[in-house]
């Protein structure tokens, strides 16, 4: 396999459909799966979750519902979720949401935190009335680690070992490797053949924009920001793609292109991007040339991070759209440097508090610092060296960012969720 197609894998290996939040999809996944194995009805659901799962799931909504929180998604997953749709196990959640309730009120549903330092965990097990059938998903959210019928292990894999923080993907390995150089020369040198597939991401979540844009969810932020009666070119950009958050957060059933498990972060490297090349009059080349950057930088960083953190995945993909818009505008590598390294000093530290409607907020603050910051570069302003976790190497600067995420913030993440809990939202 060639480095193209080994970084191009690896882009696919990420950039995936997904209906609905991921955390309470992949839970449906989970349940979808052992139902399938132990082919009988189920009458009850087990579910050990890590603790950001709990945190991503418990206030989002699920697609075609109106509700929020695991319990209808575990219901889903039981009435009529098929595993090989993977991420869009939800997809057909609409039509078959009474049955569903009628099933979550009739049936018993446990979920308990499970101790463990994996942050993506679940464990599922379904309950028939003479088997029972377990499963369990780990490191990403397709990655089915356990599969097992009552004293019957059907499949089993070890976690893959090599590095501390151990492999999250298949092309973890591919991910650890790169450089910021090699991600642009990637974007700016690879044939327009090789990366055209990207386009799909455009339509799709350019889709669930105008979908935002024209009803009522969530907290309407991007509805707010495009009927503002002062609007710039910024906050138009900005307002499109708060909308389609709005709309993923709220549960529409519109499918996601995501960018590392994540909806929300595959809607900021997407949809700014292609919003801005519209403005600029940017070919379709040079968008799919933008789209690339913003995905693969993204990708980069949420190595260094994890898959999930307490630090707010819209940091790293909100980086993802400030080297684009630099690209979009003509600037050097040098000057996506530049944006990078201003960011880091700018939204290093944005908390997940899990998913919900107001991330849409944190969108909203990400990408302004990416206008910020690209504005900044583009006029050779960057923060020196010497400002808290800027490095000189912009590598190193990224690194450390990730050591942040992944090692700085673990207290954080345990009491947000407590904080949460506290409040009773369950």
């Amino acid at each position: 396999m060639t480095r193209e197609e080994q970084i191009r894998s690896l882009m696919q290996e990420n950039i995936v459909l997904a209906v609905g939040c991921t955390e309470p999809v992949a839970v449906a996944l989970a349940v979808a799966k052992a139902k399938e194995v132990l082919q009988e009805q189920v009458e009850s659901v087990e579910l050990q979750l890590s603790k950001n799962i709990i945190k991503n799931a418990m206030g989002v909504g699920i697609p075609g519902t109106g509700m929020i929180g695991l319990p209808i998604a575990v219901s889903l997953g039981v009435v009529c979720g098929e595993s090989c749709k993977e991420l869009q196990v939800l997809a057909s959640a609409k039509d078959n949401l009474e049955q569903a309730k009628q099933w979550m009120n009739s049936h018993s549903i446990t979920i308990k935190s499970k101790d463990t330092s994996e942050k993506l965990y679940i464990e599922c097990c379904c309950c028939g009335k003479s088997s029972s059938a377990r499963v369990i998903i780990a490191k990403n959210h397709l990655n089915f680690v356990h599969i097992q019928k009552d004293d019957e292990v059907i499949f089993h894999k070890e976690p893959a070992k090599g590095s501390s923080q151990e492999k999250e993907t298949a092309t973890a390995d591919i991910a650890a490797s790169l450089s910021l150089k090699e991600v642009y020369d990637y974007a700016n040198n690879t044939p327009i053949d090789f990366l055209e597939w990207i386009d799909d991401m455009a339509k799709v979540n350019t889709a669930i924009s105008q979908e935002g844009q024209k009803g009522h969810y969530g907290l309407q932020i991007g509805r707010c920001l495009l009927e503002e009666n002062d609007i710039n070119t910024r906050k138009k950009i900005i307002g499109a793609a708060c909308a389609a958050s709005d709309a993923r957060m709220d549960g529409a059933t519109l499918p996601v292109y995501s960018n590392s498990g994540s909806g929300n972060q595959g809607i900021t490297c997407s949809v700014p991007v292609i919003e801005y090349a519209k403005r600029l009059n940017k070919s379709k080349e040079e968008t799919i040339r933008a789209l690339t950057l913003s995905n693969l930088v993204s990708i980069y960083i949420k190595s260094k991070i994890g898959r999930l953190s307490a630090l707010c995945g819209l940091v790293n993909a909100s980086i993802g759209v400030g080297t684009a818009l630099v690209y979009l505008k003509g600037g050097s590598f040098t000057q996506i440097c530049y944006t990078v390294r201003n960011m880091i000093n700018t939204i290093t530290g944005m908390v997940c508090d899990g998913a919900k409607p107001s991330c849409a907020l944190k969108m909203s603050a990400g990408l302004n610092s990416a206008f910020d910051s690209a504005l900044l570069a583009m006029n050779n302003i960057v923060v020196d060296q010497t400002d808290g976790i800027a490095q000189e190497d912009i590598d190193r600067s990224i690194e450390s960012l990730g050591k942040i995420g992944r090692y700085g913030m673990d207290k954080m993440d345990e009491l947000v969720l407590d904080i949460m809990l506290e409040k009773g939202c369950k």
